[in-house]
């Protein structure tokens, strides 16, 4: 096996794991959870690599949760969207694919395992999924290694080692490994074809699958977006066409709609950030508008997943820098002129029609321009009854209608906005905010056509 692992894995994947496969094995199983695509796949390239290596047929497998605290009908349905592409991709690939309605997935897919007998068990890395989560799930199938691959991201968030606090400081560490990182991940050929058992049950991806769920169906699919791959990379080559020339100026313009509008697909796996740094960087974009869109897409969004991973707290108001929590702490009792209850801001019926008209746009397309996710926070922290509020207030809001919720950029942007994460003290020391840097419904209007995106999102 120490041959295998030299000749025929790029070190560049960062696997975690590495003990050597069971000889006895059938085929080689990824687990896919948050990559959801058979198209530029680290994780899916280094369980193909293995079963080739060992001349056996790769399996993928999904367990599809009956039940989820979170996610509903909106977030189900493009993800099955996507689910269906890339079943027809690993088909064509020559890979098996696997799906079960579950209420528990470790217990279904140990079930699973003791099914097909894996040689190898590789998985794809989730940043908030803790060693002590991760040595659970490596003992769920004892005879067989389990592998994990970071997918998410081009720089490894392991090699890392620790949170960083700014975009200055994990700026130089991500910079002097891209070169080493920011290649072209493959789809190399499956030598031994998957056949499937006659006796192995599997569903097929569909959004017919939906009524046999038990989730929340009261947020309806988000019109603007279509699941999966092969929409993700139109949605790419739209933006390469039409979007990447002037993206510097035009991101923080919500009236242009100068973003990437990517955020989903990255969020559910269905495109991964190879695929679209690598688009970028050979587009005929100006240089600016590249390095602009490459700082978002590696260094920023890079950032919050460290966050995620290096911070356990990433979801409450626990997790802000100790500067913030300090003029957090001592402008806790300042007067509020504004109050809302949760309720109030959900159906947009604030005083600010700013505020109201993004918050219009999360609750009916499923996305919100990310300028004014920034100004949308501030808010919460300004009409709610203490930061701690304001933090849960706009995770839940956001994980329950964004199509891209339950995501460390989220999260991060959160963090951001409320608790001054990635952020350094502002003054002049203002009232609620303390030293967090302040937002203002002039200051904001004055950076694009606010009345025009309030009438577009007008009740």
């Amino acid at each position: 096996m120490s041959s295998l692992t030299k000749l025929e894995f790029d070190p560049r994947l960062c696997v975690r794991g590495g003990e050597e496969p069971d000889p006895d094995g059938r085929c080689v199983v990824y687990r896919m959870r948050r990559a959801q695509r058979a198209f530029d796949n680290p994780a899916l390239e280094t369980a193909i690599a293995a079963a080739n290596a060992m001349k056996l047929p790769v399996v993928v497998f999904f367990g599809l949760l009956r039940r989820h605290p979170i996610a509903n009908l909106r977030h189900y349905h493009f993800m099955l969207e996507g689910l269906a592409d890339s079943t027809e991709r690993l088909e064509r690939r020559g890979t098996g694919f696997v799906l079960r309605i579950c209420d528990d997935s470790n217990a279904a897919f140990a079930s699973f395992c003791a099914e097909v007998k894996p040689s190898l068990i590789v998985a794809d890395e989730d940043p908030a999924r803790r060693e002590r989560a991760w040595r659970r799930e490596a003992a769920l199938y004892p005879s067989a290694p389990l592998w994990s691959v970071d997918a998410d991201v081009i720089v490894p968030s392991a090699l890392l080692g620790r949170e960083y606090f700014a975009a200055r400081t994990i700026r130089p560490r991500i910079r002097e490994r891209l070169d080493e990182f920011l290649a072209p991940v493959g789809n190399r050929r499956v030598h031994v074809r998957w056949k499937m058992p006659r006796d192995l049950r599997s569903l097929s991806p569909s959004t017919h699958l939906l009524a046999d769920l038990k989730i929340d169906r009261s947020i309806p699919p988000a019109p603007e977006f279509s699941g999966g791959t092969s929409a993700a990379l139109s949605e790419l080559h739209r933006c390469v066409r039409t979007r990447l020339s002037g993206y510097k100026k035009n991101r923080n313009h919500p009236e242009l709609d100068g973003t990437s509008r990517l955020s989903p697909y990255l969020h559910f796996g269905q495109l991964g950030p190879h695929t679209i740094a690598l688009a970028a960087r050979e587009s005929g974009a100006p240089s600016p508008d590249r390095d602009s869109f490459l700082e978002e897409l590696i260094v920023r969004r890079e950032l919050a997943i460290n966050f995620v991973r290096f911070n356990p707290r990433y979801r409450t108001i626990a997790s802000a820098e100790p500067w913030a929590a300090r003029t957090i702490a001592e402008h806790a009792r300042d007067t509020r002129p504004y109050r809302y209850a949760e309720r109030e801001m959900e159906s947009a019926t604030t005083h600010d029609p700013l505020w109201n008209a993004a918050q219009r746009q999360m609750v009916g397309s499923g996305w919100m321009h990310g300028y004014l996710r920034m100004y949308w926070a501030k808010k919460i922290l300004e009409w709610s009854a203490s930061a701690a509020e304001a933090y849960e207030i706009a995770v839940r809001l956001n994980d329950r209608y964004e199509l891209d919720g339950r995501d460390p950029n989220g999260y991060a942007g959160i963090a951001w906005a409320i608790a001054g994460k990635h952020d350094r003290a502002w003054g002049p020391e203002r009232p609620i905010y303390g030293k967090i840097r302040y937002m203002s419904f002039a200051s904001t209007s004055r950076k694009f056509d606010s009345r025009g995106y309030i009438a577009r999102w007008r009740e």
